[in-house]
């Protein structure tokens, strides 16, 4: 059952799912750390996760290494990828078309107070969601994110303030992978990088990949998904509009 399908149980705490389609990264980061704004405030008053895919982007945390950068800002330029330095834990990572990227805006302190405990869910949430797409995903250990048959197919790192996250994964979904060659993915040396269309051999609709997630993510965290627009003309609505 898909997110938008469902009703939501009166007695039961919702995960707010806005699909954002595509959208510049600047444009969503801010939105996001509005989102987390509100939801520290209580203006938003449950969790939320944010989709949406990024035109090609290249991101670096805050344990990113210059030289797991393989290419220039000149180069990246000329190729159309975007640069960003963020607050996310984590190296150094791309985003793209055809990738879907989660921002899960989270109230640990309605959870567990546990940024640990917190990535490991995450982790739990795409491998559930990718075993309903026929993948089989598992941790690696030591290393955060989500890999299949020794290939990492998602990245996560996030941040948090007040127990209150953002930033969250990205899962390849069509990705061209090539776009990885520009830098040393995560900063795992000799890592490689795959999708769902390449693990499958099959396209894969973006949606039946969003539904596969949304529902997950409300598995592992208890919590009701339903589909709802917390971004209302490019900005945070006070409590979402149905």
């Amino acid at each position: 059952m898909t997110a938008s399908a469902r009703t939501a149980s009166p007695d039961r705490r919702e995960l707010w799912v806005d699909r954002l389609g595509l959208m510049p990264y600047a444009a969503a980061l801010d939105l996001q750390r509005e989102v987390a704004r509100a939801r520290i405030s209580g203006t938003v008053p449950e969790d939320v996760l944010l989709l949406v895919e990024h035109p090609p982007v290249v991101t670096l945390g805050r344990s990113a290494k210059n030289e797991h950068l393989l290419a220039s800002p000149e180069l990246l330029a000329a190729r159309g990828v975007e640069l960003f330095e963020v607050e996310r834990g984590g190296d150094v990572t791309f985003h793209g078309p055809g990738q879907l990227v989660g921002y899960p805006i989270v109230d640990l302190k309605r959870h567990r107070r546990d940024l640990h405990w917190y990535l490991r869910q995450v982790e739990e949430a795409l491998i559930l969601s990718l075993g309903e797409l026929g993948i089989d995903a598992e941790r690696n250990p030591g290393l955060t994110g989500v890999w299949t048959r020794g290939r990492k197919i998602a990245s996560i790192g996030v941040h948090a303030r007040d127990w209150v996250t953002w930033h969250g994964f990205a899962l390849n979904v069509s990705t061209d992978l090539r776009y990885f060659e520009l830098m040393v993915p995560c900063g795992i040396q000799a890592v490689q990088m795959t999708s769902v269309a390449t693990e499958l051999g099959v396209h894969t609709s973006m949606e039946l990949v969003a539904n596969a997630v949304a529902e997950a993510m409300g598995r592992v965290f208890d919590l009701e998904p339903l589909e709802h627009a917390v971004i209302v003309d490019g900005h945070v609505a006070a409590v979402g509009a149905r």
